[in-house]
């Protein structure tokens, strides 16, 4: 439990920026964790528990704990924003919409060998995302995805020539079309 805590408090941080919070006030943590779950439905919560995650992110160099003035503000340390960005890069997904526009988004990339590691990456979270290889550096997808392949190319430190994405109306290997619909269920 003290890893699901770690980890919301983190990935709230990375999209806060930090918390600023009166430290004369006798709740600081219970305002902190009302911040951290105001936007999820959590019916329960453990004040202890949070008490445990923020003091193992601080001893862990993940966050750090300023005072300024009367109050106090916590924020990532460059280690708790890369290790956000793993759990946002976890949670990554495309949206299925209702109805489909008829289009495929094709990603093609050319990443150099050295960057192997990086590549193989790329590749790997394509496939977890439903992407559906055409060859080895060019893969489809039926829907939306430019933001996802943006957070991926940024995450990666990759640029725009090095991932591309095109919006196809047609494939001309109809098979291929047709193993991927059946794939989408589209």
């Amino acid at each position: 439990m003290k890893a699901d805590n770690s980890r919301k408090i983190l990935e709230f941080l990375l999209s806060t920026g930090m918390i600023s919070v009166a430290c004369t006030s006798p709740y600081f943590i219970s305002k902190i964790i009302k911040h951290i779950l105001k936007r999820k439905s959590h019916k329960l919560f453990d004040e202890k528990k949070f008490t445990c995650a923020f003091n193992y992110l601080r001893k862990k160099e993940l966050i750090k704990i300023e005072k300024d003035g009367y109050d106090v503000q916590i924020m990532l340390t460059e280690k708790g924003k890369e290790k956000a960005r793993k759990y946002q890069i976890d949670n990554l997904e495309i949206e299925k919409p209702k109805i489909w526009d008829g289009k495929w988004r094709i990603i093609i990339f050319d990443i150099l060998d050295k960057q192997r590691i990086k590549r193989d990456a790329f590749r790997k979270k394509l496939k977890e995302l439903g992407f559906y290889s055409l060859q080895k550096s060019v893969w489809a997808h039926p829907f939306d995805c430019k933001k996802e392949i943006k957070f991926l190319r940024e995450f990666f430190g990759l640029d725009k020539k090095q991932i591309e994405i095109l919006l196809v109306e047609k494939i001309e290997n109809d098979s291929v079309v047709k193993k991927m619909q059946e794939v989408y269920k589209i």
